[in-house]
This record gives structure tokens, sequence and C-alpha cells, in this order.
């Protein structure tokens, strides 16, 4: 019989989490992994306090965001308990009643099977979408470079309609399970990403190392968040920093050495004019943020503390 954990990692939003792990709990599930980043809402205490013996919680000693999160928490998950397969999801994220069931049923031949994430209103949530590298594939390229953005490289909802499995090269960590074999022979996620790309950057190594990755249409989850404003920008503002320093990362794994210093020539400039809705301070900010993610992604740095990215959001001389 399959044994299969959920990995579920969670800062400050207990009520949240406490939707995920009730709806966890009811499926066909061995082990819930909750890792903990330093939440000060009570989320310690309800966890501790919850009953059921499939519960584990991990309490690192600092925030290190969702990235180091799920390297923390998919390292001790294989270490104690060494399942078959673990699926991941943020904490206001959740399998819709009888997905884990479906997933147990699903003949799918694969080594990375991603769910359909939508919102609570059933509309597909777009930062969830699977994707097709456009650096492999002629066709999907083409698309893109031809104005598709991404549309061209993203599933798009008629691959949410039917039965039918689609190969994919990468997916998000909400609704994605992995198998042993997957993360035996594909290691673990860069936790230094702190947030935003791990789970892009992750995914397509375990494809350019060979692994099978699937969509399942049938495998639902739901996505209760909002990560941007009308305006299209991060809030807050220091989000900014990690989303361009590690989309750095993303295309130059993603491009290869043949493209990607084309690539970054054409999306420096569009990065640096950003922020143009904003006000002048906001703007010097955003913008700010973003000339320093180039830099320390440009020479490999990826320890800045948080602590300065909070601080220079604030104030930046």
């Amino acid at each position: 019989m399959t044994a299969l954990a959920a990995l579920v990692v969670t800062f400050n939003r207990r009520a949240q989490l406490e939707r995920t792990v009730a709806r966890l709990l009811e499926g066909p599930l061995d082990r819930l992994v909750v890792v903990d980043n330093g939440s000060e809402d009570g989320s310690r205490d309800w966890l501790a306090a919850h009953p059921d013996p499939r519960l584990t919680v991990i309490l690192p000693p600092e925030n290190g965001g969702g990235a180091r999160g799920f390297e923390i928490g998919m390292r001790e998950t294989v270490a104690r308990f060494d399942p078959d397969w673990i699926v991941l999801m943020d904490d206001d994220a959740r399998p819709e009643p009888g997905a884990l069931a479906h997933f147990a049923a699903l003949d799918h031949g694969a080594d990375v099977v991603a769910g359909a994430v939508r919102y609570p209103s059933g509309a597909i949530c777009d930062m969830n979408r699977p994707w097709i590298n456009p650096f492999w594939q002629a066709g999907t390229f083409l698309r893109t470079a031809m104005g598709g953005g991404r549309e061209a490289f993203h599933l798009g909802p008629d691959a949410y309609e039917g039965p039918h499995l689609r190969d994919i090269h990468g997916a998000s960590f909400v609704g994605l399970f992995l198998s042993r074999k997957a993360i035996r022979d594909g290691g673990y996620p860069d936790g230094r990403f702190f947030i935003y790309g791990d789970d892009v950057h992750y995914t397509l190594g375990l494809t350019a190392r060979g692994l099978r990755s699937v969509f399942a249409p049938g495998l639902r989850f739901e996505h209760d968040c909002a990560t941007l404003g009308a305006d299209r920008i991060f809030r807050p503002l220091w989000k900014t920093y990690y989303h361009h320093r590690n989309l750095w990362h993303v295309y130059r794994r993603a491009a290869g050495p043949v493209f990607f210093g084309g690539v970054m020539a054409l999306m420096l400039p569009k990065w640096l004019m950003k922020g143009r809705t904003l006000g002048p301070e906001e703007r010097r900010i955003y913008r700010a943020l973003i000339r320093l993610a180039i830099r320390d992604a440009a020479r490999g740095k990826m320890d800045r503390p948080h602590a300065e990215i909070m601080a220079r959001a604030r104030h930046i001389a």
C-alpha cells in the first residue's frame, strides 16, 4: 500500500491552517508534517494541542520563508518517515474533498503529479498553473516570442477539463505530489530563495533530470489567496526584491547558457521601468529594490538578511 505524507508550511495564518489541517486529516493520509515559521497568532499552541497522531510539527529556529520551510519540511519528512509520496501546499491551500483518494486511484505513470488549483470561487488560480518550458519546445518558444506571453507556455482552461493527463515541465508547490524517486534523484528545493520561484526552479530541475511530470485535472485543490494588487505590484513592497532576484535564477535555469543573456537583455529594461503607477516615494523604493535584486542575482548573492530587505523597503537612502 502506498504511503502518502502531506507537507504544509505556515506563518501567522491560523484560521487558514486549521481548515487545511482538518481537510487533510479527513483523507487517506499517513502523515501530516507542518512547518511553522515562527507564528505568533496562536498557531503553535493549536498545533501542539492537536490530538491526531499523524501530525508532526517542525519549528525551525528562524523564519526562512516558504522556500526554507519546504526544504526543511521535505528533508525531515523523508528522514523521519520515508513515504512513497509527499504532497506539498501552503497553509491557505488544501485538497478538495476526495482529492487524496482520487490520487491513490490515479494511473499516472509519473514521478511528479500536479493537481488543478482553483480559487474558492472555482476560477483557475493563475499563479498555480503548470507550464511548459518554452526553451525546450520550438512551437511553444515561437508562440511566446510572438507575443503570447504567459498564455503561450502555461496550461490553458482546456487542460482543466476532462480526465486526460498532460505532460508538463514544472508546477507550483500547491497540490504537487512528489514520489520518493523524484526526491532521491532531484534532491531538495533551494531554501535560499525565501519566497517566490523556488517551486518553478525546483520542478524544472526535476524535468531536466529526466523525471516525468504530469498535470491531473481531476486532482483538484483550492487556494484561498491574494498576492498582487490591482496595479500588479507585490505587497508589501519587500516582496519585490525576492521576486526579481529569484526570477533571474529561474530564467537562467529555463533558458540555459545559450539563451539566458538574450533573455535578460530583454527583461532588465522592463524591470527597471516598472512602478510607473506608484507615487514618487513608493516608486523610488520599488525600483531600488529591483536594482538591488539584479545586483545580488548577478553576483550569485543569496544570503542577504531578510531584516535588511525589510528595512530597505521602508527606508532606502
